[in-house]
């Protein structure tokens, strides 16, 4: 991965840079608002004295020229061309080189910014960590809520492969369309630690906070019981076998959180998946 930024007819061109995007969108969230302050609250915690910056692989963050932190989308004065304006943010980004990495907001992000990634990168496959396959075909008469981005991505075909891990929350509906769309479902019934998952195609990796045990993540507005803890999902992070060109960390409210712990998680997620972007 080249080291540098590029200057080219005065644009900046990320060659081989990773960069952590926040979208700060709850607009398409069902239950609660609140998803749109996590991107805040995620760069306080990364940032908190009370840590480094350092992953447990050693790799200084902080010492590191391979990424940048480029603020937020905020130009989004609408629900209405909030989708289109995430779209066009992502292809400008990624036809200049770069790899993405999101702080959310609610999930429905997951959309555009996959239809970005479907139109440079193709084959595609995800790698989505969540308590909620999100399949829904509309949920209260909406077709892009948070809980139906994977059909709409499945329905584009912008994808070859959507496994889903930890799923506790499958109704009939849902299992019609998984078995529509061919998604792989490990539910958490199912999962256990020994579980590999590997992938020819470039993944993006989908991470909703809601993927863990509320006990250890109060910070989400749809608490479901008997997720994972934070050593499961680091482990899947470090221990899954591809190539993540992208990935979003999505569903955390801070409204709800308890000292920031489930931000503080979000961060330690974040500094994980960037040192798997950029080292491999």
């Amino acid at each position: 991965m080249e080291e540098y930024i590029k200057q080219i007819d005065k644009k900046i061109v990320y060659i081989g840079k990773t960069i952590v995007l926040g979208i700060p969108f709850d607009d398409r969230s069902s239950f609660l608002k609140g998803a749109s302050k996590g991107p805040k609250a995620i760069r306080k915690a990364l940032n908190s004295p009370s840590a480094n910056l350092s992953t447990e692989s050693g790799y200084d963050l902080s010492l590191s020229d391979d990424w940048l932190d480029m603020g937020n989308i905020d130009d989004m004065n609408s629900s209405n061309n909030a989708f289109s304006i995430i779209e066009n943010r992502f292809n400008e980004y990624l036809t200049q080189g770069a790899r993405i990495v999101t702080l959310g907001g609610d999930h429905s992000i997951t959309l555009p910014i996959i239809r970005a990634y479907g139109k440079i990168m193709r084959p595609l496959d995800i790698m989505q960590i969540d308590a909620h396959p999100d399949l829904y075909d509309e949920l209260d008469g909406d077709r892009e809520s948070h809980a139906c981005p994977f059909s709409r991505i499945m329905e584009e075909n912008l994808v070859e492969r959507l496994v889903q891990v930890g799923i506790r929350t499958m109704n009939p509906h849902q299992k019609e369309q998984s078995d529509r769309f061919g998604t792989e479902v490990i539910t958490m019934r199912e999962w256990n630690s020994g579980l590999n998952f590997e992938f020819s195609n470039p993944v993006y990796l989908s991470i909703d906070m809601d993927c863990l045990d509320p006990g250890f993540a109060p910070g989400v507005s749809h608490y479901e019981p008997g997720g994972f803890t934070p050593r499961d999902v680091i482990s899947m992070i470090q221990n899954m076998k591809g190539d993540i060109i992208g990935a979003d960390i999505v569903e955390l409210n801070p409204k709800r959180d308890h000292h920031g712990m489930t931000a503080f998680i979000g961060a330690k997620f974040l500094k994980e998946i960037l040192d798997r972007i950029i080292n491999g």
